[in-house]
């Protein structure tokens, strides 16, 4: 029997690709949690053939079963943006000591916690501090375990950061841009991410935290072009003044209870961090995806591109 790989927050960016590159090895059954209803219902309309389970964890317990027997858990649950602090709490925090403390009964042997770049940036808010305390209670946990720190990430089923931007280009003809654009990025190819994470499955570096950041730097606005051009749109990108751009987030945030890009996203954005960058193409023996080739295959694949979950 294959070993049995159970992963929470199976729905969103990581997991929609996670579950593809899972899958493409042929080695393990998969079963999928999360509580999206539309992105699950993607997830299970994609895969027929692995077990997607649509629940709440924080709420219910109709999921624990499938614990039993598990080889590996692979966390990918996260609340990444929110006007409401609770969220943050609730969903980093709390779920993930409920997963925890069902994970230490079932004795579970190995632990892949996706956590974030963040934990180690000069930002202070609510999802930054909400991700520290995460990371603690896996550490803590005594189940062998990995933890991997992600920058920004892009790819496919990509419905915030630069995924919403492409599809904001389509519809404005005027592109705003904060400052002077130059602020440097370390994009992360998702899918590179997910070979990491694939590779940890079948290495099990034990009490390990590796940063895993976008192997090329580039500036913001530079990036924003390459999307342009990716996804073919005719948008004029133009630079306003910071306040401008906040006073617009602080607009927009007042009419969508989850906006996909915030102040505080902002103020992280013009917070000048350059994260460490290892080897991690090394470590883990894959190949790193050039940043040109990860942008087309983004937005130009027949199969997924043209999938765009909900927020």
């Amino acid at each position: 029997m294959q070993p049995k790989i159970v992963i929470t927050g199976a729905a969103g960016l990581v997991g929609q690709n996670l579950v593809i590159e899972l899958k493409r090895l042929d080695k393990y059954q998969i079963v999928a949690i999360d509580k999206h209803p539309y992105n699950t219902d993607i997830l299970a309309k994609l895969h027929p053939d692995i077990k997607v389970i649509k629940t709440d964890i924080l709420k219910t317990a109709n999921w624990a079963d499938e614990l039993q027997g598990c080889a590996v858990l692979i966390t990918l649950h996260a609340q990444i943006g929110s006007k409401d602090a609770d969220d943050f709490v609730d969903n980093n925090v709390t779920a993930t000591r409920v997963v925890i403390e069902l994970a230490q009964r079932q004795k579970i042997p190995y632990l892949v916690h996706a956590s974030s770049s963040v934990v180690e940036s000069v930002a202070n808010d609510d999802y930054t501090n909400s991700k520290k305390q995460q990371e603690q209670l896996v550490i803590d946990s005594g189940i062998p375990y990995c933890i991997l720190r992600p920058t920004l990430m892009f790819g496919w089923f990509d419905r915030k950061h630069l995924g919403w931007l492409s599809r904001f280009m389509h519809r404005i003809p005027v592109f705003p841009i904060p400052g002077t654009g130059k602020f440097m990025r370390q994009p992360l190819y998702v899918r590179d991410f997910c070979k990491i994470i694939a590779a940890c499955v079948a290495m099990r570096p034990n009490k390990q935290i590796y940063n895993i950041t976008g192997r090329e730097k580039v500036f913001y606005i530079d990036l924003i072009k390459k999307i342009r051009h990716a996804c073919g749109a005719k948008t004029v990108i133009v630079l306003i003044p910071y306040w401008v751009f906040w006073v617009l987030l602080k607009t927009y945030a007042v009419f969508s209870r989850n906006p996909p890009f915030t102040a505080d996203q902002l103020k992280a954005l013009l917070a000048g961090d350059e994260f460490e960058l290892i080897e991690w193409w090394r470590i883990f023996s894959i190949e790193a995806t050039p940043l040109d080739q990860a942008i087309q295959e983004t937005f130009n694949d027949p199969t997924y591109s043209n999938i765009t979950l909900e927020f």
